[in-house]
């Protein structure tokens, strides 16, 4: 099969294991880079590799508007066209679409939208969605789904009924016109956080069998105690032998929580977002290199981050120089940092995992990254 989840261990909920694809295998739990753009922002594809990256997404959205799908397909599709011959995971582009607010408008076939570059009229429906991602060709697509206000029940029931009925047709279109030994297509769950909900969805989802599942309507505006406790409550529901993907997450502390609770694979683009605005990620949380208690500081961002080219070359005096004066080195070495960080956080806990130690590491690293120590 070009597609197969192979689980090698559970300690607790948690899973090790490996989502074999075309492009290579993904060792899981894992990071996955968010690549907007066909490029994860100030870093190279050679420094990816470097990190040992397995994984990292585009968003289907922005590439329709700019440059067009149907330009990447006839360069020769994403990886070529941004160089990077490992998996890539693209978005439907639902979550960006229904984030237009009043540039869009949503009806039971699909959305009507305006270009936030330009204005111009387009239109997404379950197939559009997956035609682009055919064009892209991404390893694994996922489906055109409803993410609404998770706390707001009626808004969130006629989503999920959206949601599953796009599921069928994505799945229906993805069978006819893909390739399914070259795309694989995620199914995603919705609900809110509402236990039934989740729940319905959970099981509508799962029904359709889908070689993957992913989690969505999370980190979108609920409390940390509601997401963890939606994840307690839905996971149950999924099959175990699929992979699972936990949408738009990528605070440290919410990926041991949820690795914990059974999660296997994660995006989101906090770690250079956060590096374009000064922060760095480190084991007590996050470091605001402008600060300036930090102008003669001569350590390293993270003691003893053997792996992370910036810690091992550059100290906190030279970063806050580099972020106060605005030049651009000073984004590049913190991106690089804090994907790195990221990246070494889930070879840390998938090692745990193996070995039956997640509990300790959980244990260790909450009480790290709750401990209010200044970085």
């Amino acid at each position: 099969m070009a597609f197969e989840f192979e689980l090698l261990a559970q300690d607790g909920n948690a899973r090790a294991g490996v989502f074999h694809t075309p492009h290579g295998d993904i060792p899981t739990p894992v990071f996955a880079p968010v690549g907007t753009q066909a490029t994860v922002k100030a870093i190279q594809p050679r420094e990816l590799v470097e990190m040992q990256t397995t994984l990292v997404l585009a968003n289907t959205y922005h590439l329709y508007l700019r440059p067009g799908d149907q330009l990447i397909r006839d360069l020769g599709g994403l990886h070529r066209f941004m160089r990077w011959d490992g998996p890539i995971l693209t978005d439907s582009g639902g979550f960006q679409v229904f984030s237009l607010g009043d540039l869009r408008k949503i009806d039971d076939d699909g959305v009507t939208f305006r270009s936030h570059l330009d204005g111009s009229k387009h239109r997404f429906t379950p197939e559009k969605s997956i035609s682009i991602q055919h064009n892209l060709g991404s390893d694994v697509m996922m489906c055109f789904d409803e993410c609404p206000n998770p706390d707001q029940r009626e808004e969130v029931e006629q989503a999920l009924v959206r949601t599953h009925q796009w599921a069928e047709r994505c799945l229906e279109y993805h069978h006819t016109n893909g390739d399914l030994n070259t795309q694989a297509l995620f199914g995603i769950v919705q609900g809110g956080i509402f236990q039934d909900l989740r729940e319905e969805s959970a099981k509508a989802i799962t029904s359709l069998d889908f070689p993957g599942y992913a989690i969505g309507g999370l980190a979108v505006g609920e409390t940390k105690p509601q997401m963890y406790a939606t994840l307690d409550h839905t996971l149950p529901f999924m099959p175990t032998d699929k992979p699972r993907y936990l949408m738009g997450v990528g605070m440290a502390d919410d990926l041991v929580e949820a690795v914990f609770r059974g999660i296997d694979i994660f995006d989101c683009v906090l770690p250079t977002r956060e590096a374009r605005h000064g922060a760095a990620i480190t084991p007590y949380g996050r470091l605001n290199i402008r600060r300036g208690i930090y102008k003669a500081d001569t350590r390293p961002l993270v003691e003893n981050h053997d792996n992370c080219y910036v810690c091992q070359n550059f100290d906190r005096a030279y970063l806050h120089h580099l972020k106060r004066t605005r030049e651009i080195l000073g984004d590049i070495l913190l991106s690089l940092h804090n994907v790195q960080f990221l990246i070494d956080m889930m070879r840390d806990m998938r090692t745990a995992i193996l070995e039956g130690t997640l509990t300790d590491y959980r244990e260790s690293f909450l009480a790290k990254w709750h401990s209010k120590q200044t970085p």
